[in-house]
Formats: structure tokens, sequence, C-alpha cells
């Protein structure tokens, strides 16, 4: 297993794993397989290409991507001093293994390297995804709220715990 940066040259094997997510998760993301299904190479690349205040990170089996996470940093004047987590999937074949957590400590110690200044990490995690709220739990990230019915898939809602992780 290997952790690195996902780039452009990654861009099949990334969008490959995200549709499985969003199969296999459905409720889990904000977006949908068949809003994602639909995007040109063009637009994942863009998506994926770090720059200042982003970044994917992947963790592959040989060439094969097999979880992923991405970080965006805040650039307004204010809020500055924080940056969210988006999109973590670990693929099913390959959960309950240690990987997730390896996965994002990796990806916290390189915030904490590129950003120095930053002072918290947040994210959301559908409330009754267990084993995600308990991940993000052992890493250190604290619940601060909820958003009831955060996320609405056909007639059902899903409330998302709001967490942060604080670094200073």
């Amino acid at each position: 297993m290997k952790i690195r940066l996902i780039d452009k040259s990654d861009w099949s094997s990334y969008q490959k794993l995200r549709l499985n997510a969003l199969k296999a998760a459905s409720e889990s993301f904000g977006s949908t397989y068949e809003r994602e299904v639909k995007f040109s190479e063009q637009e994942i690349i863009e998506r994926i290409s770090p720059n200042s205040s982003k970044f994917f990170m992947g963790i592959f089996d040989g060439k094969e991507l097999i979880g992923m996470v991405s970080f965006h940093k805040e650039i307004g004047e204010k809020d500055r001093h924080k940056g969210d987590i988006y999109g973590m999937f670990i693929h099913g074949d390959y959960q309950n293994k240690g990987l997730g957590k390896l996965l994002l400590s990796t990806l916290i110690n390189k915030v904490k390297e590129e950003y120095p200044d930053l002072e918290q990490i947040r994210l959301s995690v559908v409330s009754n995804n267990i084993s995600a709220v308990k991940l993000y739990g052992h890493l250190g990230f604290e619940k601060y709220g909820v958003e009831i019915n955060a996320l609405k898939t056909g007639d059902k809602y899903f409330d998302e715990d709001l967490m942060v992780l604080f670094l200073k």
C-alpha cells in the first residue's frame, strides 16, 4: 500500500473509485452517481488537480486507487485558519483494515506541514455511519453539532454530525 497525492494522471482511477463510492454509500455524499458519471475527463482533472488551497490524497494497492480523501483550505480573510475534509472513502474490499485511519493520519500530517498556521480541520459525516464517526473520534475529531436533514435521497433524510479537529 502506498499513500500519495492524487494528480491529473490519476483521473481515470479517481473517477472509477468515486463512482463506486457514490453507488456503495450514496447516502454519505452530497453528489450523486447520475450527476458525476457525466463528468468529462477535463472536469475530473480540474477537480483533482492540487493547488495552494486544496489537494486530494489516495491510497493505492499497486496501481489501483482503493481509498481517497480531499482537503480544502478556506482562503477568506476571516476564515483562512480553517480547512475541510471531503469525500473520504475506502473501497469495500479494503474496509476495516485500518487503511482509513492511515490515510486520514497521513492527510492530517500533510496539512500540518503545508499549512502551519491552520488551526482547525472540519468535516461532516452521516450520523448513522457509526464506523466513520468512531474513526474520526479516534483521530481527535470532536462533534460540535448536528445538521438535521442535511442530505435527502428520495423521501429519506440523513442527519450529519459536524466534527472538528483543533490543531492549536
